[in-house]
């Protein structure tokens, strides 16, 4: 018998990046359900951006935020091959290496800004000019700490977050779904899913996912789980990449079950 067999996971990523984690989620026997919790929408201003930002070469270091930010931010590089890259962690890294740009710089553990700043290439930084390609809103942290280290630090924002807005009928079929028991494992990969996820619930979905167990990548997601009333046993995940959190739930299955 598959690991997750007769387990339903609740799958929160933006819709164009869910389907992976739905496909292995059901390889290891779980029934996958659909509900993003944001929407992600690219900034128009690409060409303005583009003359803004001025010569590519003058930067020492060009940093994507997340996946989003190559998706929405690559065309910036103009495919251009010799500029020094840097990836907050290994799906963004993926989709610079897809894109076809390679990655100089990126965490040896972790995916975040706090990994990214152990790197070494960043610990003195005076004098040195970085480029960060992100999403408009996003932590300051990374902003922050390579200014403090002495580097001159441009922005560039090419994506905004949107709370997702689901139909009445698409809530009322979920709050179906966790009425039958189908569903046992929520996934939320960002405080920004999590956040979103608890505010589009209806009163009846709040109380289900109060109950659920959540699957989440970080402390720092945790922590605002629990920030904002969540009572829930929350399961740790070694990251946000697909087949980590696919193992964590794993991990609990086996725990619940014995084996």
């Amino acid at each position: 018998m598959l690991p997750l067999h007769g387990i339903g996971v609740l799958v929160t990523r933006p819709q164009h990046q869910a389907m992976p984690l739905c496909r292995l989620l059901e390889a290891s026997g779980a029934c996958a359900f659909r509900l993003p919790a944001i929407d992600i929408k690219p900034l128009p201003e690409q060409r303005s951006m583009a003359s803004r930002l001025g010569r590519l070469e003058a930067f020492d270091l060009i940093i994507f935020t997340s996946s989003n930010a190559v998706r929405f931010g690559a065309a910036l590089l103009e495919q251009r091959r010799d500029l020094a890259l840097a990836a907050i962690g290994p799906a963004t890294a993926r989709a610079l290496n897809q894109a076809g740009y390679r990655v100089a710089v990126q965490p040896t553990d972790g995916f975040d800004s706090e990994s990214l700043l152990k790197h070494p290439k960043l610990n003195s930084l005076a004098g040195s000019r970085i480029l960060l390609i992100k999403g408009i809103d996003g932590r300051e942290l990374l902003h922050h700490e390579l200014a403090r280290r002495g580097a001159q630090v441009t922005t560039a924002d090419v994506y905004r977050r949107e709370r997702a807005q689901p139909s009445a009928a698409e809530l009322s079929a979920m709050e179906a779904q966790f009425a039958a028991g189908a569903i046992q494992v929520i996934t939320a990969t960002s405080v920004e899913i999590a956040a979103s996820l608890l505010e589009l619930a209806t009163p009846a979905l709040r109380k289900d996912f109060e109950r659920a167990h959540w699957v989440v990548p970080g402390a720092r997601i945790a922590q605002s789980l629990r920030e904002r009333g969540l009572p829930g046993v929350l399961l740790q995940a070694d990251s946000a990449e697909d087949q980590d959190l696919v193992a964590a739930i794993i991990r609990w299955r086996a725990t619940e079950s014995g084996a």
